[in-house]
């Protein structure tokens, strides 16, 4: 998945890389299985998160994805 509309009608593109939608999310159990790898943690070696997850640079709706690249989940900020 490179490049998505979010429902605000922002493009959401992950082409360049740093870019500032794309997140890296880990569950905590994920984190520590990452950070008990070693002593030494080669950053080549960490795993990609197990969720693809992206968020709107413009409405901050967060989009998280199935394994098949598509939209399995989209969290929408709440107004105070």
């Amino acid at each position: 998945m490179a490049r998505l509309q979010c429902r605000c009608g922002e493009y959401l593109s992950t082409v360049e890389a740093p870019n500032d939608v794309q997140l890296h999310v880990y569950t905590d159990r994920e984190w520590d299985d990452i950070i008990n790898m070693g002593d030494s943690i080669d950053p080549l070696l960490i795993p990609d998160p197990k969720k693809e997850v992206w968020r709107c640079t413009n409405c901050d709706r967060i989009y998280v994805f199935n394994e098949d690249n598509t939209v399995s989940k989209v969290y929408v900020v709440e107004q105070q």
